[in-house]
């Protein structure tokens, strides 16, 4: 098959979640011996340096980008109020990138065109125009229940209203968009069932990230014990959500309990104000260099996601490197997780303090849950099988 995929930000070098599905989707794909080109939106979160590109990257998917400013402009955001269209899609829309894509379109023929989130259906209509494929949308999220979340954790009465109208818009273009699919590939079953409620009632599958699994990765990193960590992305809303509450309801009672333990804080776009605090034994790290480095140098990976949909790819990656992870139901939302075994959920303050002094007092349950981590993911998760999966539902959709 010859296939397009549409990125809504660079995929390579695979610097947060959603890069790393939209990268292990490509590698995947080639690795069976498709052809795959990436077209991918850059913007000034997410820019693209063709120079630090690899060279056989930019061959194997003869990689190109287009700059589109998609920060959040008070003005904008205001007029937006007055209409009846979703600001988070209006932002991705550009007649640079339309123009890219059509001459793409007009110079070569696709099988199968990969929509990477919703946040680039905009331009499923001059696809239409010119292209026959069939279109798929990866479903990374179902993108409305994670502001209907954040507004329904959110305190502030016109904070809530206006979050509560962003998750309505982006609700209503989300059913809109099912109009012009062939198909959609959710991360979880947990979206794939909320996109049929909604009225989706055509090819629609589940296939979750997988993990592109390296026998050489480096092992003999040392541990440190009684360290916990969190790493993510923080210009994502639901990362900095949690953190806020787990700094506020949790961290208190692990300290006074296991007061040797140190709570590290890694991630891209770090705020401010975690640089700021001045709470005993927290580290705020940033970005780091290696995060695969970061993940083995340490213990316990805390997930504390109160909003969000689809799939935590940072826990795929922590219990691949054999991590126990401690996360909210929400945060092991979609992947095929039980809780003591593989995993410590935790939903309430009490709750997660009560896992996290578990571990630190009992290295041998802490290194157990770690193991059996490691062969969830190894057994159900590898990307060669999942692409796989991700290959039969493209061919069944050219099928009919």
């Amino acid at each position: 098959m010859k296939i397009l995929q549409i990125c809504n930000k660079p995929p390579y070098p695979a610097v947060d979640g959603g890069a790393i599905a939209m990268n292990n989707t490509t590698q995947g794909l080639l690795s069976k011996g498709h052809e795959v080109k990436v077209l991918a939106i850059s913007t000034v979160k997410h820019p693209v340096n063709i120079e630090e590109l690899p060279d056989h990257y930019l061959i194997n998917t003869n990689f190109e980008s287009v700059f589109i400013d998609t920060s959040v402009k008070l003005k904008d955001a205001f007029i937006n109020l007055f209409s009846s269209k979703s600001y988070n899609i209006e932002r991705f829309i550009s007649d640079d990138f339309t123009k890219k894509l059509i001459e793409t379109l007009e110079k070569e023929d696709f099988d199968i065109i990969i929509i990477e989130s919703l946040f680039v259906a905009p331009y499923i209509s001059a696809i239409k125009k010119i292209s026959s494929a069939k279109i798929v949308l990866r479903a990374h999220n179902v993108e409305y229940k994670i502001w209907e979340r954040i507004s329904s954790n959110t305190k502030n009465p016109l904070k809530k209203t206006y979050l509560g109208l962003l998750a309505k818009r982006l609700k209503d273009y989300e059913i809109k968009t099912f109009e012009v699919l062939d198909g959609i590939v959710a991360m979880t079953e947990v979206d794939s069932k909320q996109f049929v409620k909604l009225g989706f009632n055509k090819f629609i599958t589940s296939v979750p990230t997988g993990y592109i699994i390296n026998e050489l990765e480096t092992k003999n990193v040392e541990v440190e014990e009684n360290s916990i960590f969190h790493i993510a992305s923080m210009n994502w809303l639901p990362n900095v959500e949690g953190i806020k509450w787990f700094l506020n309801k949790v961290w208190k009672t692990v300290y006074l309990n296991s007061p040797n333990s140190k709570l590290y804080l890694a991630g891209r776009d770090m705020p401010q104000e975690f640089y700021d605090l001045k709470l005993d034994n927290v580290i705020t790290v940033g970005e780091v260099e290696s995060a695969k480095e970061f993940y083995l140098s340490k213990k316990i990976m805390i997930v504390p996601v109160l909003s969000g949909s689809g799939m935590r790819i940072k826990i795929i990656e922590g219990m691949a490197l054999g991590k126990v992870i401690i996360s909210t139901t929400i945060g092991a939302e979609g992947i095929q997780v039980t809780n003591n075994i593989n995993i410590l959920i935790a939903d309430s303050p009490e709750e997660f303090a009560k896992a996290i002094i578990k571990c630190t007092n009992n290295e041998d349950f802490c290194n157990e849950i770690g193991l059996n981590a490691q062969k969830l993911i190894q057994e159900k998760y590898s990307n060669s099988n999942l692409s796989n999966r991700l290959i039969s539902f493209f061919n069944s959709i050219q099928e009919n």
